[in-house]
């Protein structure tokens, strides 16, 4: 006979548990502008997290044409030229965790846990979320947004870009 037995934790006992729950968050926010152009492609778009001196740390979303025979998207990454440079010419895609399907215009969001795939545990520092995005008959554009890591409350910071990209919008919370 099996018998279940409840357990609450109160007090002392419970704060180590209830601090596992909570880790911080950075959720990006990027709007993709509806261009009134004659040919009009979905942008592939990477973004990446670097130091003030602009070295890469880690990679956290590329979006490409992944549906395209033999890997042949892929192709066009180097369109994106800093992600290139920093850190694409050194990945293989798909990449579990960061890549995805090209999105369409309006406001994409994705959020990022400290301590999981691809964030991973970022040391406490000053940051730049980097955001370059290149479109096929179309122009490049790359976007920088300063951020404080780990965050003491939350924050919001933003950054513009002109023609392929609109706002870029970093949210940080503990």
């Amino acid at each position: 006979m099996r018998r279940l037995i409840a357990v609450t934790l109160t007090g002392m006992a419970a704060a180590p548990l209830a601090g596992q729950a909570v880790a911080a968050e950075l959720t990006v926010n990027v709007e993709i502008p509806r261009l009134d152009v004659a040919e009009y492609h979905r942008p592939y778009v990477s973004m990446w997290i670097e130091r003030a001196d602009q070295t890469p740390v880690t990679t956290l979303a590329v979006w490409y044409d992944q549906n395209k025979k033999n890997g042949e998207g892929t192709k066009w990454l180097k369109d994106m030229r800093q992600f290139w440079r920093k850190a694409g010419r050194d990945m293989q895609f798909p990449a579990d965790g960061v890549s995805g399907a090209t999105r369409a215009p309006g406001q994409q969001a994705v959020t990022f846990v400290d301590g999981k795939a691809p964030l991973g545990k970022l040391p406490a520092g000053d940051y730049q979320l980097v955001v370059e995005t290149a479109r096929e008959v179309g122009g490049r554009e790359l976007v920088r947004v300063p951020f404080a890591w780990p965050p003491a409350a939350a924050k919001t910071t933003q950054a513009k870009g002109e023609h392929e990209l609109a706002n870029v919008t970093v949210n940080v919370k503990p």
